[in-house]
């Protein structure tokens, strides 16, 4: 986060939409009842402690930008030993994975419902196993590149509550964006691209589910392109 000239904090510039079309009654109803159940604080003075968002977790995994949230249920569907922190501020992509939650009685989920920056800043340090990234915005024109969530700051917070050897997904189908990823993940000594062929970037994770926008990109006969990353041992 940046400092005004008063050396107080100052929130992050949040680019995208916050809502869509107006939610059906039900999901309305999702919104103002499980939610409240669900939410990860921000606003704590002492960091977010993983092991007091689930009772009985082996690791915690983050998804951030989890659109519709397909991907993030078929994870915490297939892994109920793990905990799952999901950040989105798509109000309509919240009550989406809310809805699901309760289809398919999903006890390992949290959900953060904002600009993911803010929470990266307050969860204890060394406490995330795996981070998914996935067909976030590419912000293509030139002049948005800024507003990329990979780069050198967001990638100094992840490191900081990544566990040692900690793995990040990030997958897109936007080129420009990859050679902006790999870039930047390249310059930072706290990651290292876990690559041995080109199936490790030309094929989707084998316990990955697609995300809509995924399909969509398929669709269009785009490539999409899968990197993973560990996060360097500390000692």
């Amino acid at each position: 986060m940046g400092l005004n000239k008063n050396s107080i904090p100052t929130k992050p510039q949040f680019y995208g939409r916050r809502k869509g079309h107006t939610l059906r009654p039900h999901r309305q109803h999702l919104m103002k009842e499980l939610l409240p159940k669900l939410i990860v604080p921000s606003d704590t003075n002492t960091p977010t402690d993983t092991a007091d968002l689930f009772d009985q977790a082996s690791e915690v995994w983050m998804e951030i930008g989890f659109g519709a949230g397909e991907h993030l249920a078929a994870q915490a569907e297939s892994h109920p030993e793990v905990g799952i922190i999901g950040c989105e501020p798509y109000i309509n992509g919240v009550a989406t994975l809310l809805s699901v939650i309760e289809k398919k009685s999903l006890k390992n989920i949290r959900i953060f419902n904002d600009d993911a920056r803010l929470l990266l800043e307050n969860l204890a340090a060394d406490s995330i196993a795996k981070v998914f990234v996935l067909f976030s915005d590419p912000w293509p024109k030139k002049r948005h590149n800024r507003r990329r969530f990979i780069n050198s700051e967001t990638l100094n917070a992840l490191a900081r509550i990544m566990k040692d050897r900690a793995e990040f997904r990030f997958a897109t189908d936007d080129m420009s964006y990859i050679r902006w990823a790999l870039d930047a993940f390249y310059h930072h000594p706290d990651f290292k691209w876990q690559v041995a062929g080109p199936t490790d970037w030309r094929e989707r994770y084998p316990d990955a589910a697609a995300t809509r926008y995924e399909t969509k990109a398929l669709k269009q006969g785009k490539k999409c392109v899968y990197l993973k990353f560990q996060r360097v041992s500390r000692i």
